[in-house]
């Protein structure tokens, strides 16, 4: 058996993204070589001065990474699946994902215990433009500025003062044992997650077929499930980094619900869609959903792509 590459950023969040990777393949098959760990410095992780949408959008972290797949440097590329984008490189494929964390976001902050109780005018930190969008919605008197880092470089830019709140994946502080420091976990009708936020998963070579066979062994089919309907979301509405676009998909049993948001970047205007069905549906209502919110949204959203 042939030692496995796994790709990852090095945020501490990422390799422990890898690592539990690496925990399920070897407890999948003990007698499997100890994966390698191949970390790489993305251009998101290099430029932090600026918003993701200026320096190619949020496949800026995984793109790149991906390319150690494509060129055989690596055999499994690690994803946060609220990164990735929904058309992949030829020669890829999205194998599998790991067991779903907490897809909620928390609010932090040194001032409130919530958003309605930050001061009027307060600054709050933030790289996601769907946050951005979602606060000055509830509160258009705030100031929301850009906000870039891990997890650890964000909570120390709080609690130096640069900002009164920040908003962070209650998965990731989970994960990295920092679930303590968040002030309030918001429920999905009042911060609507990103599509994918909370799930991990792994893009390897569409021709190994193999190592997909593998990975499916490890495949958590609820996660992967739910993030496909909200990701035929994004995809409907051709969802980056540009416009603020949120999903969210529940299973009990058989049925799937599956809300979904489109907003201004000012959060002055927005659309919503609720679909309900069958889980073997779940693209499908995805995709219905994005149509009406296309629709909905207005051309100074979507432009020309409005039918």
């Amino acid at each position: 058996m042939r030692t496995l590459r796994l790709v990852t950023r090095g945020s501490p969040l990422a390799l422990w993204q890898a690592h539990a990777l690496k925990d399920a393949l070897t407890g999948a098959d003990p007698a499997m070589p100890e994966p390698e760990i191949v970390i790489v410095r993305t251009t998101g992780d290099k430029v932090r001065d600026r918003a993701l949408s200026e320096v190619g959008g949020k496949g800026v972290f995984t793109k790149e990474i991906d390319h150690y797949v494509l060129h055989d440097e690596a055999d499994i590329a690690v994803h946060s699946m609220k990164d990735v984008e929904t058309v992949f490189d030829a020669g890829l494929v999205l194998a599998s994902m790991l067991p779903r964390a907490d897809p909620r976001d928390a609010f932090l902050s040194t001032v409130a215990a919530s958003i309605a109780d930050l001061p009027r005018g307060a600054v709050v930190g933030s790289s996601s433009i769907r946050r951005k969008a979602q606060m000055l919605r509830a509160r258009p008197d705030l100031e929301v500025v850009l906000f870039r880092g891990n997890v650890d470089t964000r909570l120390a830019k709080l609690a130096a003062g640069e900002v009164s709140a920040t908003l962070l994946a209650m998965a990731g502080l989970d994960r990295l044992g920092r679930a303590s420091e968040a002030t309030a976990v918001l429920d999905a009708d009042e911060m609507l997650p990103a599509a994918g936020q909370g799930a991990v998963g792994m893009t390897c070579r569409a021709d190994d077929s193999a190592l997909i066979d593998l990975l499916a062994g490890i495949d958590h089919r609820e996660t992967h499930i739910m993030v496909d309907a909200e990701r035929a979301v994004l995809a409907r509405l051709d969802g980056s980094c540009q416009t603020p676009v949120a999903a969210h998909a529940r299973l009990d049993g058989a049925r799937l619900t599956l809300d979904a948001l489109v907003l201004s970047e000012d959060g002055s205007r927005h659309a919503a869609a609720s679909r309900e069905g069958d889980v073997a549906d779940g693209i499908a209502l995805g995709d219905d959903a994005g149509r009406e919110l296309l629709g909905a949204a207005g051309a100074d959203l979507f432009g020309s792509r409005v039918p």
